[in-house]
């Protein structure tokens, strides 16, 4: 089966900012990832250390603030539709697929190490700037918000400087 052409990236784009709106319509507040993981960690604690998740008072305002479970959080099942909804995309486009791929002066090793390495420093910096990079660029600059518009400038241009050393490895 002949993979399917991507989506006009502009007509994304538009799509992506009624959601947005619905969004923050909706729930008060825009899209963002990194608090489904927090979510996810909180309720790894409480269950394998409660006494720790009690004791410590980072855990204990978020169990204040969430009654029912880290788990019932929205954030939580706006990541599982998203991760639904790419594995259908990927399905009926004909680009599903469980490849590695790398350049030619790349290992697998190296993209999983890579990989790896990324997430962690993302899951950090998600922690440090109190959100992800779809919580601060996107949901701010839909709110024009002079954080929002920094960071997204900050997200391109740290971008465009790392492709200049990274690009190598795919060339």
């Amino acid at each position: 089966m002949n993979p399917k052409p991507y989506m006009n990236p502009y007509l994304a784009g538009v799509l992506l900012g009624l959601l947005l709106i619905a969004t923050i319509f909706i729930t008060g507040r825009g899209l963002g990832a990194s608090g489904a993981v927090k979510s996810a960690t909180v309720a790894a604690v409480e269950t394998v250390a409660p006494a720790h998740a009690a004791g410590t008072k980072y855990y204990a305002e978020y169990q204040a603030e969430h009654p029912d479970g880290p788990l019932k959080n929205w954030l939580v099942f706006e990541v599982i539709g998203v991760v639904i909804g790419a594995f259908l995309s990927g399905l009926l486009s004909g680009r599903l697929a469980l490849k590695m791929e790398h350049g030619p002066n790349s290992t697998s090793r190296m993209r999983v190490a890579g990989a790896l390495l990324g997430g962690l420093f993302f899951g950090l910096g998600a922690q440090l700037g109190r959100g992800c990079t779809s919580g601060a660029a996107l949901s701010g600059m839909g709110v024009l918000s002079t954080g929002g518009i920094i960071t997204m400038l900050a997200i391109f241009g740290g971008a465009y400087a790392f492709a200049y050393f990274f690009r190598k490895l795919w060339l």
